[in-house]
C-alpha cells in the first residue's frame, strides 16, 4: 500500500509499505479522506515548528477517516462496513498524567504523526491503518470528509472548554484558518454572546462571518481596527488565539478586561508575551494542546447538526496528486480544508 512521508522540508514522497493485520482489539480501516492540518504543513515547508524537527522519514496526517475492513478476534462493536473516524490520540493509560486524568497530556503519547518523540509516531495518510477500536467511532450520517474533521473539531472543543464557562461573554478570535473558524462555531454553541475575528486575509474572514463571527477585522488592511475593544482596560472577555503569532497575541491581550482570559491554540514556536500587562490586567493565559475525550463528542456534534462543517470543506484532491493538494493547502487565499481522498488512488 501507499503511504505519504516527510523526508524533510519541501520533500514528500509516496513509498510502498507492507499491508498489516488486525490483532486482539485492532480493526483494519480503508482509508478514504484525510485533511492537511497545519502542523503538516509546518512539517513541509519547515521540517518541523519550534524546537520540533524531522529526524527521520515520517507519514504525515492525523485528521482521518475510512471504512473497516477487516476486524480483530473476538472483537464486538465494529464490523467491516462501518464508516469510522479515527482519532490520533493514543494515550498510554498508565503514566502519572493518564492517571491524573489528562491523557492529553500523556508521557508516552503515540499521537499519529507527531516528530516530537524519537523514533517519530507514523502517520495516517496510507491506504490503510491498523488502529485500537477505541480510536474508531462510528461516524454514520456522516460523508467521509465530514468524519476526518473530527479531528480539529475536538482540538477546538478542547480549547473552548479551557476557557470555563463562555455564556453570554464577548470573544475574540485572532487567526481565521480552520481551527479558528472552528472555535467560532463551538463558541456560539458555547453561548458567546458577540464574537469579534480577526486575520490578514479577506478570504478567511469570509468563512469567518458566515460561521456567526459578528465582526470581521482585516488587520494587515488596518492595523489599529482593534483599537474600540481597547478601550479603558479592554472590553472582551476572552481570547481565542489561533494563529500562532506574536502579534496576535499581544493584540489580543489589550483587548481584554481585567481578569478575561486567553487561551492559546496557535503552535508556531516560542513568542514574547506582554508580561506587565498580563500581570497587571490579571490576565489567565491558558495553553491549549490536542483533546482526547473530546472526539466522540466532535463526531456526535456533526451527527446531530449541531455543528456544520462541510462549508470548510473547500479542496479535495487524490492521494497521487499530494504536491497539489500542499500547494493549494498553503494558499490562503485559495483553501479553508484540503483533504486528500484515498478511495481515489
Amino acid at each position: 500500500m501507499k503511504a505519504l512521508f516527510a523526508h524533510a522540508a519541501h520533500d514528500l514522497r509516496l513509498a510502498d509499505l507492507p499491508r498489516e493485520e488486525p490483532g486482539p482489539g485492532e480493526v483494519v480501516v480503508r482509508m478514504l479522506r484525510g485533511g492537511i492540518c497545519g502542523s503538516d504543513l509546518h512539517y513541509f515547508h519547515n521540517g518541523g515548528f519550534g524546537s520540533v524537527r524531522l529526524r527521520e522519514p515520517m507519514i504525515l496526517g492525523h485528521e482521518v477517516a475510512g471504512e473497516i475492513s477487516a476486524v480483530g478476534p473476538e472483537l464486538s462493536g465494529l464490523s467491516a462496513g462501518d464508516l469510522v473516524a479515527v482519532s490520533p490520540s493514543r494515550p498510554c493509560g498508565a503514566c502519572i498524567e493518564c492517571l491524573r486524568g489528562l491523557p492529553n497530556q500523556c508521557l508516552d503519547m503515540r499521537f499519529y504523526g507527531s516528530a516530537m518523540p524519537f523514533p517519530h509516531i507514523q502517520g495516517a495518510f496510507r491506504e490503510e491503518i491498523v488502529a485500537q477500536a477505541a480510536q474508531c467511532v462510528k461516524a454514520d450520517g456522516l460523508s467521509p470528509a465530514e468524519a476526518a474533521m473530527a479531528e480539529p473539531l475536538s482540538v477546538c472543543l478542547h480549547g473552548v472548554g479551557q476557557a470555563g464557562k463562555t455564556l453570554g461573554k464577548r470573544v475574540l478570535v485572532t487567526g481565521c484558518g480552520p481551527i479558528g473558524v472552528l472555535v467560532i462555531l463551538v463558541a456560539r454553541r458555547a453561548g458567546a454572546s458577540e464574537i469579534v475575528a480577526t486575520d490578514i486575509a479577506d478570504n478567511v474572514l469570509d468563512f469567518a462571518r458566515a460561521a456567526g463571527a459578528d465582526v470581521v477585522l482585516n488587520t494587515a488592511r488596518d492595523p489599529e481596527a482593534l483599537e474600540p475593544y481597547r478601550q479603558g482596560k479592554g472590553t472582551l472577555d476572552i481570547h481565542f488565539e489561533c494563529s500562532g503569532a506574536e502579534a496576535a497575541l499581544a493584540a489580543g491581550l489589550a483587548c481584554l478586561r481585567p481578569r478575561g482570559t486567553c487561551v492559546q491554540l496557535g503552535l508556531s514556536g516560542d513568542m514574547s508575551v506582554p508580561m506587565m500587562m498580563l500581570t497587571a490586567k490579571e490576565i489567565d493565559l491558558v495553553g491549549s494542546f490536542r483533546f482526547h475525550e473530546e472526539f466522540a463528542v466532535a463526531v456526535r456534534m456533526m451527527q446531530t447538526g449541531l455543528i456544520d462543517v462541510k462549508p470548510l470543506l473547500t479542496h479535495t484532491y487524490p492521494l497521487a496528486e499530494f504536491e497539489t493538494a500542499f500547494a493549494t493547502a498553503s494558499d490562503r487565499s485559495k483553501a479553508m480544508k484540503v483533504q486528500l481522498d484515498f478511495a481515489a488512488c
